[in-house]
């Protein structure tokens, strides 16, 4: 996927570009939006997760929070993007300058969401149990890159710590349901394996 006109790019050139890149800008903004809405989701499962541990109630709170901060700005951000895609031959220059210009600078909304998730659950995890901890300072570690000139890789490093966070919540969670089914279903049928 080309890379979006910077914020000082003229009007003219603009639109150019959005014509000549109609179709993947679209799915890509498409594509972000409904990403960014399944972190949401990831985040409040996250939540749920470590509240079993009191001392990170709070910071998973927060977490979530600056999840809905990163959604929501990623979400305003992929909707410029998708106005300049939606008819890009009949926008005026000045138009679509101003709307380049705020997707442009959209980014420091949800990388302030992000660094309060990164930091907030990274903390959490630090203080909960569940979770091995090597997770808590690499979602530190990605909250703190995402405010620099680099946070194109907090958002690549995010996608693999959510599938890592994921796995060991779904084992987490199989793993009574499994002992439940042994105990129900011991052999002898009864409770335990015990004959009555």
């Amino acid at each position: 996927m080309s890379n979006s006109p910077e914020a000082s790019a003229p009007g003219a050139a603009v639109v150019a570009f959005y014509k000549a890149h109609q179709s993947d800008q679209r799915i890509a903004a498409i594509l972000l939006a409904f990403g960014f809405i399944f972190l949401l989701f990831f985040a409040g499962s996250l939540r749920g997760y470590l509240r079993q541990t009191p001392a990170s109630e709070s910071l998973s709170s927060i977490a979530l929070a600056g999840a809905a901060v990163l959604m929501a700005g990623e979400a305003v951000g992929t909707g410029l993007t998708f106005a300049l895609t939606d008819s890009p031959g009949s926008l005026d220059p000045a138009a679509a300058q101003a709307l380049n210009v705020l997707s442009a600078g959209m980014v420091l909304i949800p990388a302030a969401g992000f660094f309060v998730f990164g930091i907030s659950i990274g903390l959490a995890i630090l203080g909960g149990t569940g979770l091995p901890k090597w997770l808590g300072w690499t979602a530190i570690a990605m909250g703190i890159v995402v405010v620099t000139p680099a946070e194109g890789f907090s958002f690549l490093a995010l996608v693999l710590w959510m599938v890592t966070v994921s796995i060991l919540m779904f084992r987490a969670a199989a793993k009574p349901g499994q002992e439940q089914a042994g105990y129900l279903n011991s052999p002898g049928g009864s409770a335990g394996g015990k004959d009555l």
